[in-house]
């Protein structure tokens, strides 16, 4: 009722039905942004875009600048252009062998283009490097990377993710996708259950970081 109230009043004030939705969805898109968290971000990749023309910039200037490339890898990352991704951190191997962050981006990359076995053996080097990479999302990627291939070493890796990150609702969400592909409805609900008794305890500031995967947890559990 409130949307309809809201509607009208947009009508009234603007004069046209269709322009009053367009300022409505807008509101609300800016609303669902701000609160929920579910949609895409529409500026975020023009951001993102500028950001990678301006470290390609400053690669031409100074292609040694190391801290240039690993942004411009994290941001190509972030676009899943990892095969751009994967020519960038090439050109870093002999400089970053012994960077747990570096075997971390070439890991993601060639899992994304569909190499387990080197995505596997690069995440595990970045964990020999440091356990807690990047608070553990090696783990979290293995994970997703062997669901439907080996759901047991998925599970294993899920549960190696969750003991670092106790307090990530995402953790719960993605063993409760697992369970689910192994068909194991009860364990699902579980993990559902425990995803939502996490997000209910964390403090105001981790909860919009977090809500995404509440809510995720949350519709998958009441749809069955």
């Amino acid at each position: 009722m409130k949307l309809f109230f809201l509607f009208g009043l947009l009508w009234w004030l603007l004069g046209n039905p269709f322009l009053a939705l367009i300022v409505l969805l807008v509101v609300l898109y800016f609303l669902e942004r701000r609160f929920i968290g579910l949609s895409p971000s529409l500026v975020r990749p023009f951001r993102r875009r500028s950001s990678i023309a301006k470290w390609r910039r400053q690669l031409q200037v100074n292609p040694h600048d190391v801290s240039a490339r690993a942004e411009l890898v994290r941001l190509l990352i972030e676009s899943k252009k990892y095969k751009e991704a994967m020519e960038e951190l090439r050109t870093m191997g002999d400089r970053m062998e012994h960077s747990a962050e570096y075997w971390s981006d070439l890991g993601l990359c060639e899992l994304a283009l569909g190499r387990r076995e080197e995505g596997e053996q690069a995440m595990l080097k970045a964990l020999e490097i440091s356990p807690r990479v990047k608070y553990g999302l090696p783990y979290l990627r293995l994970g997703e990377a062997f669901a439907k291939t080996d759901a047991a070493k998925a599970l294993d890796y899920l549960q190696r993710f969750r003991d670092i990150q106790s307090s990530s609702c995402e953790a719960y969400y993605r063993l409760g996708s697992i369970y689910r592909e192994m068909g194991q409805p009860d364990r699902a609900k579980e993990a559902d259950r425990e995803c939502a008794q996490i997000y209910r305890s964390l403090p105001r500031y981790m909860k919009r970081r977090e809500r995404k995967w509440a809510l995720l947890s949350s519709f998958r559990s009441r749809g069955g």
